[in-house]
């Protein structure tokens, strides 16, 4: 699985970034959900809180990361009331074993890394995890990969003294996935305090080989707002 976030720069970008739209659109999808939710790639657990919130659900956090594990444990403990509500779960998306099927799964700004057969091999496990009729909603967007583009800021952000950059650049593309350059700098003035390289792949299938791997693995398409998927295990 690739991984674009360098730790230290999540929260800041991310609060801004997506996080907004995914907690306007996302709690209508989740109306009626009141047992339990496998959210997949909890990160630093910006929307596991959220979950928390809109939902009287048990809540399993996956998150493979160490780094955003203990970010999202540290958050948790800013919330006491919801330490024995949500359970982080260390393991691998395809290692997840749970004590019964959950009513939901979660997937948010989590498809960029998932390399086309550990996707095909996902979606049947997750189907194995979730209760007959239940919900997999992931935020979801078409058209493929993004054509090769040079450096560029991506976003800017000031604290304290210190300004925290995001500069990005597409490499090379395929037919589902980019080869992506990202550098997340900060500075003070003119002065380069530090800069840390990633370099990877990203993926986004087009929605044909999405919507025949879905369907294969038992679902079926629900409604959804711009920017998420809906589906629903038959």
């Amino acid at each position: 699985m690739t991984d674009f976030v360098s730790l230290p720069f999540y929260d800041l970008f991310h609060e801004n970034g997506h996080v907004p739209g995914v907690r306007e659109k996302l709690p209508p999808l989740l109306a009626g959900i009141r047992r339990s939710i496998l959210e997949i790639g909890a990160g630093t657990g910006l929307i596991t809180t959220s979950l928390a919130d809109w939902t009287p659900a048990e809540i399993f956090a996956l998150e493979p990361s160490a780094g955003m594990r203990a970010v999202l444990l540290s958050r948790l403990t800013t919330r006491p009331e919801l330490l024995k509500r949500v359970t982080v779960l260390p393991c691998d998306a395809l290692s997840v074993e749970l004590d019964e099927p959950v009513e939901a799964m979660v997937m948010i700004n989590v498809m960029y890394a998932l390399e086309p057969d550990y996707r095909k091999r996902l979606w049947p496990v997750l189907a194995a995890r979730l209760e007959p009729g239940g919900l997999l909603v992931f935020t979801w967007r078409d058209g493929g990969p993004p054509a090769p583009r040079p450096l560029q800021e991506l976003e800017s952000q000031q604290v304290g003294r210190h300004t925290y950059t995001v500069l990005s650049e597409i490499l090379e593309t395929s037919e589902e996935a980019c080869e992506a350059r990202y550098l997340y700098r900060i500075t003070e003035g003119d002065r380069v305090i530090s800069e840390e390289e990633i370099v990877g792949s990203a993926y986004r299938p087009v929605w044909a080989t999405i919507e025949g791997e879905l369907v294969g693995a038992g679902f079926v398409q629900a409604d959804a707002p711009e920017g998420f998927l809906a589906w629903r295990l038959a």
